[in-house]
């Protein structure tokens, strides 16, 4: 294999075999974490999903799915890719819910992580696909972002352990870094080009505690601190997502450096305000800034094997990669491979090639779809090929515009940008505020009467209305 072959680089990004051999712990603990903030994912839902997109629901997912079906008959999947085309009954909705949310109880048992979080994965997204304006949050599509990268980022094996044999591709631990970056600097980006005065003359920070999505009793604290440490939270938010953040791309000491002074603020924004799981996720994905050298200190020598050569998991190949890897025991114990090892070494270089095409393929779409999205908030004219990134907006566009004007002004209610700290509060699809916001206070007694869950977001959105009614007629 010449040094200049094209197959090292990709072999170099795309395979596990080639990947980093120091970042088993931080992969594990950020494996663990994904599968408990699927499980509050899930959990939650036990409780919501029927009364959001049941039957009787809010917005029922079979009006949504419907409507998808209409405008795209052949190619349905593609744009709302959901297991609730089989069925939206609830029967069918508590059960890929409590299925999703017993996968992510093996998965964090760090049982078949792979199998385990692709369940998980599908049966998030097929609520995401399926429930219309409730999976408009950032959240939502930060969580299936994280989680399909975690499928070519978790080790295989049914019981991996720490995983050392098979370590993480290069392509996916950047990715799942890159998504961690993309969070904060996207929201720096979002608070300059929104021209927002707050931000600009750093008082952004001065009514957020009460502002903020259901504000802690630690928030209301912080709150009545004076003025000059809301500015000083502001300018120092603004320079964390903006500057800071660069420091991932810099040498090691540089990004732990970065790890301890990102971590506290994140701590910060969880203990004052819930913006559900996206903090946490904020939080685990920093994680990967760190390394085996670093955490090692603070695991016990006994649960944690000694790392193997780098040359010890190098394959035995020729030119085109035709053998199989041969494991150290192998290698050592003198004994004759059975015949179904004899087939999965012929078997093997195929099967290796299949996988490692598949990962760079979705791995680069990936890449491709995120960075276009990043230069496109402030360099909306560059050309760039919108196919890969637009699917699910241009289905919105088709269609949700029609299916909206059948509902209530309530179920119309859109939610504003969902970035952390924005400020920005919900705003209304339609003209006339003020009927808006009546018709929402009936809904939100009708529903009140059909569920819990559904009085509870009814009340948010009215509360909303009110506040922007009450505030336009000032």
């Amino acid at each position: 294999m010449t040094a200049h072959n094209p197959g090292n680089a990709l072999r170099w990004l795309f395979s596990s075999r080639h990947g980093p051999t120091n970042r088993s712990i931080p992969r594990w603990i950020f494996l663990r974490a994904l599968a408990a903030i699927y499980f509050s994912a899930f959990f939650s839902l036990l409780f919501q999903i029927k009364g959001l997109i049941g039957p009787n629901g809010i917005l029922p997912a079979h009006s949504y799915l419907a409507a998808v079906d209409r405008a795209f008959p052949t190619t349905r999947f593609w744009y709302a890719p959901s297991l609730f085309w089989l069925s939206t009954s609830s029967n069918m909705l508590m059960a890929v819910t409590w299925i999703g949310l017993i996968a992510s109880l093996i998965a964090f048992l760090n049982l078949w992580p792979r199998l385990t979080l692709f369940i998980c994965f599908l049966c998030f997204l097929s609520f995401v696909s399926s429930s219309s304006d409730f999976s408009s949050y950032q959240s939502d599509g930060m969580l299936l972002e994280a989680g399909f990268i975690s499928l070519f980022f978790a080790p295989r094996g049914i019981r991996p352990g720490w995983g050392i044999d098979h370590p993480p591709s290069r392509a996916s631990m950047f990715l799942l870094q890159w998504e961690w970056f993309r969070i904060y600097f996207e929201s720096g980006i979002v608070k300059l080009l929104s021209g927002d005065p707050q931000w600009r003359g750093l008082t952004a920070m001065d009514e957020y505690y009460q502002n903020g999505p259901l504000p802690t009793w630690i928030g209301w604290y912080v709150e009545h601190l004076p003025h000059w440490f809301h500015v000083a939270s502001a300018a120092g938010t603004l320079v964390l997502e903006l500057g800071l953040v660069f420091m991932l791309f810099l040498p090691r000491r540089v990004r732990l450096l970065c790890f301890f002074i990102v971590t506290p603020w994140e701590v910060g924004v969880i203990i004052t305000a819930n913006y559900t799981f996206l903090n946490y996720l904020v939080l685990s994905l920093g994680v990967l800034l760190l390394d085996d050298d670093f955490l090692l200190r603070f695991v016990p020598a006994r649960y944690f094997p000694k790392r193997q050569p780098a040359v010890a998991r190098l394959e035995v190949h020729d030119e085109t990669d035709s053998a199989a890897p041969i494991s150290l025991s192998e290698a050592h114990s003198g004994e004759e491979p059975s015949a179904t090892r004899l087939i999965q070494k012929r078997l093997a270089p195929y099967l290796n090639a299949i996988r490692m095409a598949v990962a760079a393929i979705m791995l680069m779409w990936i890449a491709y779809a995120t960075t276009a999205e990043l230069i496109g908030i402030p360099l909306r004219t560059i050309p760039f090929p919108t196919a890969p990134i637009a699917a699910s907006r241009v289905a919105d566009l088709r269609f949700g515009r029609a299916h909206r004007a059948r509902l209530p002004s309530f179920r119309r209610l859109r939610l504003g940008s969902a970035h952390p700290e924005s400020g920005n509060q919900f705003r209304l699809s339609g003209a006339d505020t003020g009927r808006a916001a009546r018709q929402s206070l009936l809904w939100a007694t009708t529903c009140r009467k059909r569920t819990t869950c559904a009085t509870a977001i009814g009340n948010q959105y009215w509360t909303s209305c009110c506040t922007r009614f009450s505030g336009n007629n000032e």
